[in-house]
């Protein structure tokens, strides 16, 4: 994947698979931090190319994940979840995975205060 992709107004992706649900909205949002928001971002980039390249358990939970990142109201407890499956699988998958493993680890710290 290559090149840089702006979405303003709504963006659905669907990628195969039964019971795809969310939508992501590009709209204005409340008092999501900018710097979260960016992150997230390009952790839902760097996600979405590693998906291809995982077994199907794995990229279903990824897709089950996906929406709750992109939403910027999310509740915490559930973008934390998010986030810690996204790590998980990124870290099973070794040195591919490493780069979302970490920026899904910096997104963590960001939320936690740390």
């Amino acid at each position: 994947m290559s090149g840089n992709n702006y979405y303003y107004g709504d963006n659905v992706s669907m990628h195969g698979g039964s019971g795809n649900t969310g939508i992501v909205k590009n709209g204005a949002t409340g008092d999501t931090d900018p710097a979260l928001r960016l992150a997230l971002a390009e952790l839902i980039r760097e996600v979405r190319e590693l998906r291809d390249q995982l077994p199907q358990p794995s990229a279903q939970l990824i897709d089950e994940s996906l929406p709750v990142l992109a939403a910027d109201t999310a509740p915490a407890q559930e973008r934390h979840r998010a986030l810690m499956a996204v790590a998980a699988i990124a870290a099973a998958v070794g040195a591919v995975g490493q780069p979302v493993a970490e920026a899904a680890n910096r997104i963590l710290q960001m939320v936690s205060g740390q």
